[in-house]
């Protein structure tokens, strides 16, 4: 899936998509009006991040954010146009990161966001935000990657679990200010920790806006190393996505750490005759975990070429610095 295109879509841009069998979700404009048939568009979408302030060019300062108001009168007027198509809203980091001073005079103000109380949510049919923690020059956020789960599951509150709730992964040093790349290890990282809390889908933020290296829009595409690991994670979470989109279970299993300073999250799954725990730690540092399952012998620790012996109903496995651990009991 290709989300925003700078400048529109337009016949030339639609053409590359298709060759390349990838969907798009993009803004509403004429030519998308005139092409409504076309099954290349996945979806239509409001601006970016409409819950911060925003500059403006011509007096160069700083606007308050877009009243929510607007979103769902615009929300209302894509509808119109076209009832077939899911409408998409990226909101930025405030999601996650209350206090984040981006938003100006909005800083805080969470009823901005609900559905219950008219905010942003209420403006569309899918439900996006950003956090980029490694890259992130606040000292609360910056290298805390569990900002990414915490956003998710705000999300799912402020939409009453209404919507599907999507999120965006950092893959590069977007600008020369921020202190460094995530590694893949990190971008696992969070992607699982996404996943485990619900999120029905995840994109990679792809752009740098560094001076050297130059900027570069698809920098991403450029890291040989961060591709090949992604490459890697989508497969596997592809792999699983029969299972990610069945029904979690409740009571099949618990979880304790050693180290009550690394809490371990998980969420389990029942699936073609075998359970499923999906497990990260939402911390730095070393602890072991002790899994308290109803039922199985085996477990298959997926893709990781070993398994581990149920004793007693128990199991146990080490984590460390956010580490991810998938598990397959039959």
């Amino acid at each position: 899936m290709y989300v925003g295109i700078w400048g529109g879509l337009n016949q030339e841009k639609l053409d590359v998509l298709k060759k390349a069998g990838m969907k798009v979700i993009c803004d509403q404009n004429d030519f998308g009006l005139k092409n409504l048939n076309e099954p290349t568009i996945y979806a239509w979408m409001h601006g970016d991040e409409p819950d911060n302030a925003q500059w403006n060019k011509a007096e160069k300062k700083y606007d308050p954010c877009i009243d929510p108001a607007k979103i769902i009168n615009s929300y209302n007027e894509i509808k119109k146009n076209d009832p077939s198509r899911p409408v998409y809203l990226n909101l930025g980091q405030g999601v996650a990161h209350i206090s984040y001073k981006g938003r100006g005079a909005c800083t805080g103000n969470i009823d901005s966001y609900k559905v219950s109380t008219n905010g942003y949510l209420k403006g569309c049919d899918i439900a996006s935000f950003d956090i980029y923690p490694v890259n992130s020059n606040y000292p609360e956020i910056s290298g805390n990657l569990w900002y990414v789960a915490a956003g998710i599951d705000n999300l799912f509150e402020w939409t009453d679990h209404s919507k599907p709730v999507w999120c965006w992964i950092e893959t590069t040093k977007y600008g020369d200010k921020n202190p460094r790349k995530p590694t893949p290890s990190e971008v696992k990282s969070e992607i699982w920790m996404a996943l485990i809390h619900g999120a029905n889908g995840y994109g990679f933020f792809c752009h740098t806006f560094t001076k050297n290296p130059p900027a570069d829009e698809a920098a991403f595409l450029h890291d040989s190393e961060m591709i090949s690991a992604t490459k890697e994670y989508n497969l596997q979470v592809t792999s699983l996505s029969r299972v990610l989109n069945s029904p979690s279970t409740k009571g099949y299993a618990t979880v304790s750490s050693s180290n009550k300073e690394i809490p371990i999250d998980i969420m389990t799954k029942n699936q073609g005759g075998a359970n499923y725990i999906f497990s990260v730690a939402m911390r730095p540092g070393q602890t072991t975990a002790v899994f308290n399952i109803t039922s199985g012998k085996n477990v298959e620790v997926i893709g990781e070429n070993r398994t581990i012996k149920v004793k007693n109903g128990k199991f146990t496995d080490d984590f460390s610095d956010y580490a991810v651990h998938l598990y397959k009991i039959k």
